[in-house]
């Protein structure tokens, strides 16, 4: 199947509007775990998502403690060479093994990303990442750009193809961009949290590519929640205690439930629109989605082809403010 394609940033790469999101398949018992997981159902929703045409996949050394990038790793095995997708990763996260269920730290040594860039190679069994990403902000005394060059390095030693930051603001891209160029940028973007406006805006100015993560908002706007879902969600699901999950849960399903007409009259999902809306901001490369079975990708692809009309973008930037819904500008 040909899905339609965009450039990210200078990078040379092309990728499909949607991408495979592989956070929760990491499976459960760690910090920011979506419950247990069943791994061959995972590695079949990576097979099926490829075989639907998504052309990349975006893991993490931390999801799961290191399990998520084990999983794409066994579903790439089983695929030839020259048909496998672009896979990228992040670094930056470092857990204690002996205490799984403990906060990861924020960490941007030199050294420990260098150990591990190894450390993902191996677990993915790739011999270059395409997308290596710091995950977040150091907090152990690090400075971006003792970090930023680190991974400028990496990507001229040819370990990566291409280096990016995620959950950064324009400031921060703004240091990291005198060093070495940002191939791309990965914030929080959907139709509930729409702070990440102004990083996109510098994305598309700067030639900087951005794929957003949760842009169907950790599945609040699919359609499928309802508070006693919520209720009923494992122990160990973050979503659980999450703001949106539960302060503001009402005012987030009244938009999911405004998306609806819109769904209709284009013959797709609510999850679809969700997406399709975070794909019409100006500077969006893709959206990452995530899936664990592969029916749940059956439910969003369509979001890769789907262009909202003028119409579509006023109805839902007036349902934002009716619902009162999230922050940040409310239209591309």
């Amino acid at each position: 199947m040909s899905l339609t394609t965009a450039e990210l940033g200078t990078t040379g790469m092309a990728l499909t509007r949607v991408g495979f999101g592989a956070w929760a398949i990491g499976g459960g018992g760690w910090a920011a775990a979506w419950g247990p997981q069943d791994d061959d159902e995972s590695v079949a929703a990576i097979h099926h998502a490829i075989a639907s045409g998504i052309n990349w996949i975006d893991t993490a050394a931390v999801y799961g403690l290191g399990h998520s990038e084990e999983v794409v790793g066994r579903a790439l095995a089983a695929i030839p060479a020259d048909q496998r997708p672009y896979v990228f990763t992040k670094c930056g996260l470092v857990w204690d093994d002996a205490d799984r269920t403990a906060k990861p730290r924020r960490v941007g040594d030199p050294a420990i990303v260098r150990r591990d860039v190894e450390s993902s190679l191996r677990r993915l069994g790739v011999e270059r990442i395409d997308l290596y990403q710091v995950h977040w902000p150091a907090e152990d005394g690090t400075s971006l750009e003792e970090y930023w060059q680190v991974m400028v390095d990496l990507r001229t030693e040819g370990k990566v193809r291409a280096i990016g930051l995620s959950n950064h603001d324009v400031d921060q891209l703004q240091v990291a961009e005198k060093i070495g160029h940002v191939d791309s940028l990965q914030p929080p973007f959907s139709a509930i949290k729409r702070g990440a406006a102004r990083e996109l805006a510098w994305c598309h100015e700067n030639g900087t590519g951005a794929i957003v993560y949760s842009p169907m908002q950790s599945g609040l706007l699919t359609g499928a929640f309802t508070a006693e879902r919520v209720a009923a969600l494992p122990a160990d699901d973050w979503r659980r205690g999450g703001p949106e999950f539960t302060t503001h849960l009402e005012r987030n399903l009244a938009l999911s439930a405004a998306l609806e007409p819109i769904a209709q009259r284009h013959g797709v999902s609510r999850g679809a629109v969700a997406v399709a809306w975070t794909l019409a901001w100006p500077g969006v490369t893709g959206a990452i989605v995530g899936a664990r079975r592969p029916e749940q990708i059956d439910g969003w692809i369509a979001a890769n082809d789907v262009t909202l009309t003028a119409e579509d973008l006023t109805e839902i930037a007036e349902a934002i403010t009716r619902t009162g819904a999230g922050e940040g500008p409310t239209r591309p």
